[in-house]
């Protein structure tokens, strides 16, 4: 980001508060300097999230232990080997443990169940049902929580389809969500850099899908080229025979 835009930014957050005349002025500095508005504008509530948190004083409350993790470091383990294993998996590769309280994350779960709950057969086509399931992804509000982020993300790219030779409007729907979620480990990281290797796993694990989609288009056209090459001797052998 601009150096300007951040000084900008600082100094709107000197007082704890940004007023709506202060978000307006960055805005428009943003929009002057070429900067994305929405990534602007997103830096600018974390960064007024933070200046709020620190703020603020802890309760003067004894906190409850915190259940153990089966995460460590943004890598996860098998809670009956201690294997580690992938995010994606949930069934551990060393001792076959099936996994728990895979795809909890509240956000998600709610997601889907309105998109399960869309009937196929009140759309005249598939671009009408297809359509309706890209606007219920686009509405869905991605958690605030890390870890949640994470699993978000994690899900949102696993529903894109890697199999067809192009981007469905629900995998792009879905594609776009991945990217927010990967934007918001980034704002994250500022504060608490151990965050990157999640952003990192998600931005690997959409690449991949990126890849294969790529690959499938690439090898679409090879298969194509033999039938064209085909058709055309065919037209020049009727040309010069008729």
């Amino acid at each position: 980001m601009n150096i300007e835009l951040e000084n900008l930014i600082e100094m709107a957050l000197a007082d704890g508060i940004v007023t709506e005349k202060e978000r307006a002025i960055i805005l428009r500095k943003a929009e002057a300097l070429g900067e994305d508005i929405d990534e602007v504008e997103m830096v600018l509530d974390a960064k007024l999230h933070l200046t709020k948190k620190a703020a603020t004083p802890p309760p003067l409350t004894v906190k409850p232990e915190k259940p153990k993790s089966n995460k460590h470091g943004g890598i996860k383990k098998c809670p009956s080997c201690g294997t580690v294993v992938k995010s994606m998996e949930i069934i551990c590769s060393d001792c076959e443990h099936e996994f728990s309280n895979t795809n909890t994350n509240s956000a998600v779960n709610k997601l889907m169940h309105k998109i399960e709950a869309v009937n196929f057969d009140k759309y005249d086509d598939e671009d009408d049902y297809y359509g309706k399931i890209a606007t219920i992804i686009k509405a869905c509000v991605i958690p605030s929580a890390s870890d949640d982020i994470y699993e978000f993300g994690t899900k949102a790219i696993s529903e894109i389809d890697d199999t067809l030779t192009y981007w469905e409007v629900d995998s792009i729907a879905w594609k776009n969500k991945a990217d927010d979620c990967i934007m918001k480990l980034k704002i994250i990281e500022i504060k608490n850099p151990s965050y990157s290797s999640l952003r990192l796993e998600l931005e690997k694990y959409l690449d991949e899908k990126k890849t294969k989609i790529s690959a499938n288009s690439r090898n679409d056209w090879l298969i194509l080229i033999p039938v064209i090459i085909f058709i055309c001797c065919c037209c020049l052998a009727y040309k010069y025979l008729f």
